[in-house]
């Protein structure tokens, strides 16, 4: 564990802050055209793939080997970073990733929508959270 270990996961929070900044903007609607859900479903997996990885840099600067998605939100259940419901809405937002990336049907792209606007975009909210007063320590 060096200090570039501890810039690194401060780097990718910085970056799943902005994200996530992004995603909360476009959460903020109230309607979309099917290639504006798009546009939020994709915005979406881009912070969700960035909040396991900036969990996964700061576990290995903590001395953790974890290194895929699912070991990452265990482990960070484990350590306190997030709690069981927050754990468990990640888990299931990792096993619809398939389900996400190919909406392609209005009906679909409105179950999505759903999804991160009810359980996802809040869970990330904390995390991002969690993470700040992790990082002013």
């Amino acid at each position: 564990m060096s200090n570039t270990d501890e810039r690194r996961w401060q780097q990718r929070h910085d970056t799943f802050g902005a994200a996530l900044t992004q995603l909360t903007d476009a959460c903020a609607r109230d309607r979309y055209t099917f290639l504006e859900l798009a546009g939020l479903i994709k915005t979406f997996e881009l912070s969700f793939e960035l909040a396991w990885k900036v969990l996964k840099d700061l576990l290995f600067y903590e001395g953790h080997e974890v290194k895929s998605p699912r070991p990452v939100i265990r482990k960070s259940f484990e350590v306190d970073y997030i709690d069981e419901s927050d754990c468990e809405t990640l888990l299931d937002a990792l096993g619809k990733r398939d389900f996400l990336a190919h909406v392609y049907l209005l009906e679909e792209a409105r179950r999505a929508e759903a999804l991160i606007k009810e359980s996802y975009h809040p869970v990330l909210l904390r995390l991002h959270e969690t993470l700040a007063s992790v990082r002013a320590r």
